[in-house]
């Protein structure tokens, strides 16, 4: 295998690894979301207990997409650091006060209300960080001399905004058919109801979001509309349709499974709309992935790595996942 196919191959790979972060890791960000609307301590307990077995597993995919992009893709990391680097920072540090709320609020009874505070603020600002990173990266990144040669605040648009907003949605509308598939009774049923309204506002951003991005580039307006690649601007949105529609029949015929796996179909085919929107791009809207990938030597021994260490990875994924499958017993929490 040739280092042109090698670096093709290391970005899917990456792709991946974002994609299962996003889809895993989207629905327990969207459960600290939803902690305001839920202020029974019970309903708390049990919406908590629902990820507590998984939650850091889920994380695991970030660390593997951040570094991964910056052992085989050094160029593209180097110039997204930076022109990234604020959100990413609030990122992390959201990240950090939410782990650490999963395990302190247990110990405590006098400050439970600030570690459900610091829930509900890391899950929403890692959300919104995530989406308003995604929406910097989508607008593109201006690079000279293979450095980045922006501003400081080159990734805060109305654009970069709007995308915040959608993912935030997107992560509450995961967490609310997660909790639909793990609990039930009243938190279940008023889940439902939240699904419905977080489906129609998710898709209503979808679409804001999608017919925005064509005109962020003159690339994304030729990849969608003209060219060989048009017929995605037909396969995408009919697909999309087809998983609102399973989203809503699932909810509205009192489905426990459906509405989760369909609101993981919307991601996905949100996340394929952007690698149309991408390639052969890794940093729109001018460093390719051949250009920024690393030399064939190290591609090829990372690879050696990889295939190691992301079937492991996979395999104690859904080993976890069948351990603490079905529906969870409000009395006997994980913690």
């Amino acid at each position: 295998m040739f280092g042109y196919e090698l670096s093709f191959l290391w970005a899917g790979l990456i792709a991946f690894a974002v994609l299962t972060y996003v889809v895993l890791d989207g629905f327990d960000l969207g459960i600290g979301i939803l902690f305001p609307f839920y202020p029974n301590e019970k309903h708390r307990d049990v919406m908590m207990n629902s990820v507590a077995p998984v939650w850091d597993g889920n994380e695991t995919w970030l660390v593997l997409g951040g570094g991964g992009l910056m052992a085989v893709f050094p160029l593209a990391y180097a110039v997204v650091m930076p022109a990234l680097y604020m959100p990413i920072i609030l990122m992390l540090l959201a990240l950090v006060f939410r782990g650490v709320s999963f395990e302190f609020r247990w110990k405590t009874t006098r400050w439970r209300g600030v570690w459900d505070i610091a829930f509900f603020g890391g899950s929403l600002i890692a959300a919104l960080s995530q989406g308003i990173a995604l929406g910097a990266l989508v607008q593109g990144i201006e690079v000279e001399n293979r450095a980045y040669a922006g501003g400081w605040w080159d990734w805060l648009t109305p654009f970069s905004l709007m995308t915040g907003v959608a993912v935030a949605t997107g992560y509450a509308l995961l967490g609310a058919t997660w909790i639909i598939m793990k609990t039930e009774g009243t938190v279940a049923d008023r889940m439902r109801r939240h699904a419905l309204q977080l489906g129609a506002a998710t898709l209503v951003f979808i679409g804001i979001v999608s017919l925005w991005t064509p005109f962020q580039d003159r690339v994304y307006f030729e990849r969608w509309f003209t060219g060989a690649t048009w017929y995605w601007s037909v396969i995408v949105p009919v697909l999309m349709a087809a998983a609102a529609f399973v989203l809503w029949r699932g909810i509205a015929y009192r489905h426990d499974v459906t509405p989760f796996l369909a609101s993981l179909s919307i991601f996905v085919l949100s996340f394929v709309g952007i690698g149309v929107s991408f390639y052969p791009m890794i940093v729109p809207p001018s460093l390719t992935i051949v250009e920024a990938a690393a030399p064939e030597s190290s591609l090829r021994f990372a690879l050696v790595g990889a295939l190691i260490l992301i079937p492991i990875i996979l395999i104690y994924t859904a080993y976890s996942y069948w351990v603490f499958r079905g529906k969870i017993d409000p009395d006997e929490g994980y913690h």
